[in-house]
């Protein structure tokens, strides 16, 4: 059972460091904010002045949006293990499953650290499992990342092929053989064309490709419409999750495959269910840059 109370938070003694909060059966409690960036959900939890021990189970059930409190990823904020950076940030799927990078959350962990005041900077350096990251706040709130340079070596990905290639064609149960650029953005990518997001088969073939064994750690799918060289339509299934209303890592995912094929402009903006997203990408060995909101929906204290 979850014992889930929602609240308005000040600062209360769960949010000083070395004070557990316990609830009246002596369980441990957790304080937990829900933040969105563009439709991609999240809860986040500090880490630093809280102690936080969840198992996949627990975070599953965290995330069920009928038992729980309901997220497409579980975000937690804690000290960095190296003196060049000035937080970590572990992410984790609805399914319990941690992974290596989401750009949507690295806006909402920059903008919780600064407005939670545990930084007064402006531009900070996270440390993920798929290396360093550099969010920067800007003056209207939004949120620009430096999510890295895309790797195109299969092994990367990993995606197991004869050879590198600019697509792949990959043979899909119960569909045929498609056609997806495969590239890591720091976590898994293929990105398959379609002429009408709305009609694109992001379920069944999302599911199929995501679970393909030339993907050995699975893959999110990205759904793209090229509607102009400065705009592109896109749904994304993500590993573990599900489709979801926004995915920031796919956002750049798509925009590099599109200008690698000399389809798109450096700037681009990606329209998603969610809403859109900024994607700059000066070509390679140059890092992807993601602009985009970062909103706060509501707070509060959790038994798991």
């Amino acid at each position: 059972m979850i014992n889930l109370t929602l609240c308005r938070l000040t600062e209360r003694p769960g949010d000083r460091p070395g004070v557990h909060v316990r609830d009246s059966r002596g369980l441990m409690q957790l304080d937990f904010t829900k933040m969105q960036g563009t439709g991609n959900d999240f809860i986040v939890i500090n880490a630093i002045s809280q102690p936080v021990t969840l198992t996949p189970a627990q975070i599953r059930r965290l995330a069920d949006r009928h038992f729980g409190i309901g997220c497409d990823q579980l975000l937690i904020i804690e000290k960095p293990t190296r003196p060049d950076v000035d937080f970590r940030y572990r992410i984790f799927n609805a399914d319990g499953a941690e992974v290596e990078q989401c750009g949507n959350g690295a806006r909402c962990f920059a903008r919780y650290v600064r407005d939670r005041g545990l930084t007064k900077k402006d531009e900070i350096r996270v440390e993920t499992l798929a290396g360093i990251i550099s969010p920067r706040i800007q003056a209207d709130g939004q949120v620009t990342v430096d999510m890295g340079v895309p790797r195109f070596d299969p092994a990367a990905v990993p995606f197991e092929t004869a050879a590198p290639a600019l697509t792949y064609t990959i043979d899909v149960y119960g569909i045929g053989r498609i056609e997806a650029s495969v590239l890591s953005m720091g976590n898994p990518h293929a990105v398959v064309m379609t002429d009408d997001t709305a009609t694109a088969p992001v379920a069944d073939l999302g599911d199929k490709l995501c679970r393909h064994p030339r993907f050995p750690n699975g893959v999110n799918v990205g759904f793209m419409h090229i509607v102009d060289p400065g705009h592109i339509k896109l749904r994304v299934f993500e590993r573990g999750v599900g489709e979801t209303l926004a995915c920031g890592t796919g956002a750049c995912a798509a925009v590099v495959a599109g200008r690698r094929q000399g389809l798109l402009n450096e700037r681009v903006t990606v329209e998603l269910p969610g809403g859109e997203l900024k994607i700059q990408w000066g070509g390679d060995r140059k890092p992807v840059w993601l602009t985009g909101a970062a909103v706060y929906i509501f707070e509060g204290r959790v038994t798991p």
